[in-house]
C-alpha cells in the first residue's frame, strides 16, 4: 500500500474547498440576479398599474365632465320652460283679474235690479232701466265668456309646456342611462369588493 503524501492531501482539500467556494459564489450570484429580475418585474407591473389607473381616472373625469355639461344644458332648458310657465301664470292672473272686475260689474248691475221694488209708480222707467242693464249684463257675460275661453287656452298652453318638460326629463334620463354605460363597463372590468 502506498501512503499518500501530506502535501497531496492538503492540495486535494484545498481544491475541494475552492470548488465549494465557487459553487456557493455562483449560487449567491444566481440568487442576487433572481432578486434583481423580480424587482424589475414588480416595478414594471407597478408602472403598468399606475398607467392603467391614470387612464381610468381620465375616463372617469371625462365622463363626469360630459355629465356636468349635459346636466347644465338640461337645467338651462328646464329653466326656460319654467320661465314660460311663469309667463303663462302671469297671463292667467291678468285674465282672472279681468274676470273678477266683470263679476263686480255684474254684482253692481244686479244690485241695481233691487231698486225696482221701491216704487210701483216708476215701473215703466225702471223697466227701461232694467232692459238697459240687462243689455249691459249680456255684454259683460259675453266678456266673461271670452275671458274664460282665454283662460282655457292658457291652460292648454301650460299642459303643452308641461308635456314638453316631461319629454325633456325623459331625454335627460335616457342620456344619463347612456352616460352610465361606460361606468358599468368599468365596474364589470374592475369590480369593487
Amino acid at each position: 500500500m502506498t501512503e499518500e503524501q501530506p502535501g497531496t492531501k492538503a492540495s486535494s482539500d484545498e481544491a475541494i474547498l475552492q470548488a465549494q467556494y465557487l459553487r456557493s459564489l455562483s449560487s449567491f450570484e444566481g440568487i442576487v440576479l433572481a432578486q434583481i429580475q423580480m424587482k424589475n418585474q414588480l416595478s414594471n407591473r407597478l408602472n403598468w398599474t399606475i398607467r392603467a389607473g391614470l387612464i381610468l381616472l381620465g375616463v372617469i373625469a371625462f365622463s363626469i365632465l360630459v355629465l356636468l355639461l349635459t346636466l347644465s344644458s338640461q337645467i338651462n332648458r328646464i329653466s326656460g320652460v319654467v320661465v314660460s310657465i311663469n309667463s303663462h301664470f302671469d297671463s292667467i292672473t291678468t285674465h282672472m283679474d279681468e274676470v273678477s272686475v266683470a263679476m263686480g260689474s255684474m254684482e253692481q248691475q244686479v244690485a241695481m235690479l233691487g231698486t225696482m221694488t221701491q216704487s210701483t209708480a216708476l215701473m215703466d222707467e225702471q223697466m227701461l232701466a232694467m232692459s238697459e242693464n240687462m243689455r249691459l249684463m249680456s255684454g259683460n257675460v259675453e266678456g266673461v265668456r271670452e275671458q274664460l275661453t282665454q283662460v282655457r287656452d292658457e291652460i292648454g298652453n301650460i299642459s303643452v309646456t308641461v308635456g314638453n318638460m316631461n319629454l325633456e326629463v325623459g331625454a335627460m334620463a335616457t342620456e344619463m342611462h347612456h352616460m352610465a354605460k361606460p361606468a358599468r363597463s368599468i365596474n364589470r372590468m374592475f369590480p369593487i369588493p
